[in-house]
């Protein structure tokens, strides 16, 4: 993405948190975010995935630590902010040397010097344009290279995965605005929302200048069993009755296929989750686990002797009463 693009625009406001928000909680308001803008969710409503994407951009450059440090850098800059050239030391805030480093030769030091940009770029202004004119690839300028040369710019792509090319990785070939198809791989791990950055596989750079880069837009599909939850995937394990009351060993699938054994305890309620380590997506840095939601069955029709044992059953425990307690906190 280009620099200049996020000066333009305000992830916070977009995603409606704070600048201060937290990494945790900045991922649980996009979740809810997209959950609700979801395409999926709202077909054919295209205000809908207009505000999904514009969610999904937001949210893969604030939750990244680096880009989220330039962001905030770069808009107050855009501002009109006053940058100290050695305020990056620890503790301190992201200065001027953070994001152009050795530009004007100023090295690491803190000497004091401050300077102020602002957006105005008039001819003989002093403003920002003329500073650094072409450094983000805009027209018109050539500070920050070799007079004439420019880096090229970014170009966006989406692509659409399924589910098992999210979780397994893939090589897709990508169309581009550009009427270009670029073939890339994908890695294992994948969500739905996620931006990809190639680097240098954009436009070319102009008189040597380099390359900029393609940054794919990722849209995942759904499985008809599992779901995601970070690396870990989930799934709805169904048992009978009796299974939950009296506990057994029952199989759970996995993706891909293959089934293991998990050991129900007695007395199990639905909606208990159980943990299979190392069942879930593997990517490059970990593998999740495979989630197993109880879910207890309850019979649409008996036999008639189902039915007299369950008559049986009945009156064996009716004085025992599920709703003592919750009317007992009720009058609380």
């Amino acid at each position: 993405m280009a620099s200049q693009d996020w000066l333009d625009k305000d992830f916070y406001a977009v995603l409606g948190v704070s600048k201060d928000i937290s990494d945790a909680d900045l991922k649980k308001e996009y979740r809810k975010l997209a959950r609700k803008y979801h395409p999926d969710a709202n077909q054919g409503d295209a205000k809908a995935e207009a505000k999904f994407k514009e969610i999904s951009e937001a949210y893969s450059v604030l939750s990244d630590p680096k880009e989220r440090k330039e962001y905030d850098s770069l808009r107050a800059m855009g501002a009109g902010a006053r940058f100290s050239a050695g305020s990056g030391g620890p503790g301190g805030q992201a200065g001027f040397d953070d994001l152009f480093g050795g530009l004007f030769n100023q090295g690491g030091g803190g000497g004091g010097q401050r300077v102020r940009f602002s957006t105005g770029g008039a001819p003989g202004a002093g403003g920002y344009e003329d500073l650094f004119g072409g450094l983000f690839g805009q027209a018109g300028g050539s500070a920050g290279f070799s007079r004439g040369s420019a880096p090229g710019e970014d170009v966006e792509a989406r692509a659409r995965l399924s589910f098992e090319q999210a979780v397994n990785g893939a090589t897709v070939s990508l169309g581009t605005p550009q009427g270009k198809t670029v073939k890339t791989k994908i890695p294992a791990g994948v969500h739905d929302g996620q931006k990809i950055r190639l680097r240098g596989k954009g436009n070319p750079g102009r008189g040597g200048g380099p390359a900029g880069d393609l940054i794919v837009h990722i849209s995942v599909g759904t499985h008809p069993v599992f779901t995601r939850e970070g690396d870990n995937l989930k799934v709805v394990l169904p048992v009978t009755f009796a299974e939950a009351t009296l506990g057994a060993t029952v199989e759970v699938p996995t993706f891909g296929g293959a089934r293991v054994k998990v050991k129900v305890k007695p007395g199990t309620p639905s909606g208990r989750v159980l943990r299979i380590k190392g069942r879930g997506v593997k990517t490059a840095k970990r593998t999740g686990d495979l989630l197993a939601e109880v879910q207890v069955v309850v019979p649409t029709s008996l036999k008639p002797k189902a039915r007299e044992a369950l008559d049986e059953f009945v009156k064996a425990v009716a004085e025992d009463d599920p709703r003592a307690e919750l009317f007992e906190r009720a009058g609380e």
